[in-house]
């Protein structure tokens, strides 16, 4: 797809938003989606959201019959030994069991969205759809079109983040997952294990109003058996009520539940047995997340570390950059140590076969407030009565702030002791690994214009859509004649969003000042892209389901501007509302 084409894709995309405001909403029949949510107004949708939606249900199913068939060929399980164990088969049963689960679309209310809807292995387990990674940001969810508020985030090497920690000598956070570490992983001690909790009781992504929905489907599932080896016999022997299937499917946040969160009425003891199958359930996409076909540690940069590759005369350039004058490995953590000064020599050895690129901490990059951001329009009640967030313009993404106060949009804190951290930790979110930061189909094998490329969203916000505009952010946030006080879609006439004006943070509190004013230059922003691109899996063998994907690949422009005929200005902004920058403790400085 060239620009004029997704230019027209724009243009057009109005048109069906426009058609789809004023469809009537009709009734559905009992267990099918209503009418698709649109309080959008035009342009905010890309035109082709529902066939690229349709195309990834497509790839989605391919994968779970590929895991159906991978499960049939096990061999018969041998459960021996104190503790009993599944000898020989045991890694590979519990595996499997998490890969089906994870592209199961009947997991979901409507039976129409698995873990993998978002999150497919030809984007590093991110976001697939070109178009809404360059427009509306966050996926929508088995409910069309609800959606999040944030990017599809990268779960390869999710599942070595330690249980969120505060770092006393530090006054850090470590660990968790999701942008804002809300999966902790206090109770299963495995904070990936959490986070695949999540996605199918979020109201804005799979959508079910009930953790033992998703466990009523796993006692459906094709599978079952598969889950009754690893998990126990009678691990799904739960006597749900008759009237479960209409609960389950009812999204989550329906006005007929009100603030009940167990709507599936069920026996003390079979909600022990629903918890427990619930852990499972996370537990078994851990697994997966930490197979060899999601984080196989197979990029050119370990075979380099394994004297089995050599780095380009660029991509050795970039990797001195990266932790020389870049600075970054102070956060993407390789193992090695930092020279910062001209001069310096590198005197650290590696400290690790296989480093993860993060410090596994959380930190605010200043980036701008994104108008494109879906979250900000569904501001009516959808069919349901649920509105998904009624403070519009008004929202300020805190992110680790925010749940640290319990706070709208993200999860209960489960220590209170981490509470009077939150004014120091607004703004921040999740340092993600490098790892994999650059990875595309096969067919599109980049991230960056001129292409063949694959359009990705990069940050918890999506504002940056390239790695050249990532790092010339890094580079270039806070040089005098690069920041501007406005919001994106305004940079005074002579500049260039995202490459020669930068507008003003959306939380200005808590700014990572690492970065911002590097001094980099245009060859040593490129070098640095050159060497994220060696972090890609796949080098040494091929990266299992890369090359499932179906859609178009992008093709003209620059790296330096690819995206931006896709800004729009942002609106006359409100206050952020007092129910989010209101709660205590209140924010170090007041947040505009």
């Amino acid at each position: 797809m060239n620009r004029r084409a997704l230019i027209a894709l724009l243009r057009m995309s109005a048109i069906v938003v426009f058609g789809l405001v004023v469809a009537p909403q009709a009734v559905p029949a009992e267990g099918s989606p209503p009418a698709a949510y649109n309080p959008y107004p035009p342009g905010i949708l890309p035109a082709d959201l529902q066939s690229e939606i349709d195309r990834v249900s497509r790839e989605v199913k391919f994968i779970f019959q590929q895991a159906l068939a991978e499960w049939r060929a096990l061999p018969p399980p041998n459960l021996t030994g104190q503790p009993p164990t599944l000898q020989g088969s045991g890694y590979d049963m519990v595996q499997t069991l998490g890969k089906l689960m994870n592209y199961d679309e009947n997991i979901s209310v409507f039976k129409n969205q698995a873990c993998a809807s978002c999150h497919m292995p030809y984007a590093g387990f991110s976001g697939p759809i070109p178009s809404v990674n360059l427009t509306m940001v966050a996926f929508p969810g088995s409910f069309h079109f609800r959606a999040g508020k944030r990017t599809a985030q990268r779960y390869t090497y999710s599942p070595w983040f330690p249980v969120l920690q505060f770092n006393e000598t530090q006054a850090l956070f470590f660990g968790g997952n999701f942008w804002d570490s809300r999966a902790t992983g206090y109770l299963l001690q495995n904070p990936d294990a959490e986070q695949a909790q999540h996605p199918p009781v979020d109201t804005q992504e799979m959508g079910a109003p009930d953790t033992a929905c998703i466990v009523f489907r796993l006692s459906q599932a094709e599978y079952r058996p598969l889950f009754e080896q690893v998990w126990g016999e009678g691990a799904l022997d739960i006597k749900f009520p008759p009237n479960t299937e209409k609960i389950c499917s009812t999204p989550g946040g329906a006005a007929v539940f009100g603030t009940d969160t167990t709507p599936v009425k069920l026996s003390p003891q079979d909600r022990l047995l629903a918890n427990r199958a619930f852990d499972n359930w996370g537990q078994s996409v851990d697994a997966f997340e930490k197979s060899k076909e999601v984080s196989p540690f197979t990029s050119k940069f370990d075979a380099v570390l394994a004297g089995k590759a050599t780095l380009t005369a660029d991509e050795t350039a970039g990797y001195n950059l990266f932790r020389g004058k870049a600075n970054c490995n102070s956060c993407h953590v390789d193992g090695r140590g930092t020279t910062l000064n001209r001069g310096q020599t590198d005197t650290s050895v590696t400290a690790t076969t296989n480093p993860l690129f993060t410090c596994f901490g959380s930190a605010n990059e200043g980036l701008p407030l994104n108008p494109r951001n879906a979250f900000y329009y569904q501001t009516k009640p959808d069919f349901f009565g649920f509105t998904p967030n009624p403070f519009g313009f008004g929202y300020r993404d805190l992110g680790l702030g925010t749940f640290l106060r319990s706070g709208f949009g993200s999860a209960p804190n489960p220590n209170a002791e981490w509470i009077p951290f939150a004014p120091t930790s607004d703004g921040q979110f999740q340092v993600a690994t490098a790892r994999n930061v650059a990875m595309a189909p096969t067919q599109c094998p980049t991230t960056e214009a001129p292409g063949p490329y694959f359009q990705k969203g990069f940050f918890h916000n999506g504002y940056i859509k390239s790695l050249k505009q990532l790092v010339h952010f890094y580079n270039t946030r806070d040089e005098p004649n690069f920041a501007f006080p406005v919001t994106s879609g305004h940079c005074p006439r002579g500049t260039v969003e995202r490459v020669t004006c930068w507008p003003m943070p959306e939380v200005r509190n808590n700014i990572d000042m690492t970065t911002g004013k590097l001094g980099l230059t245009d060859r040593e922003e490129n070098q640095i892209v050159a060497f994220l691109q060696t972090l890609t899996d796949g080098f040494t063998k091929p990266y299992p389901n890369r090359d499932t994907f179906t859609g178009m690949c992008m093709s003209g422009g620059t790296a330096a501007t690819q995206g931006n005929e896709s800004i729009i200005p942002t609106p006359p902004l409100p206050p952020c509302v007092s129910a989010i920058c209101g709660v205590a403790p209140f924010p170090t400085m007041p947040i505009p």
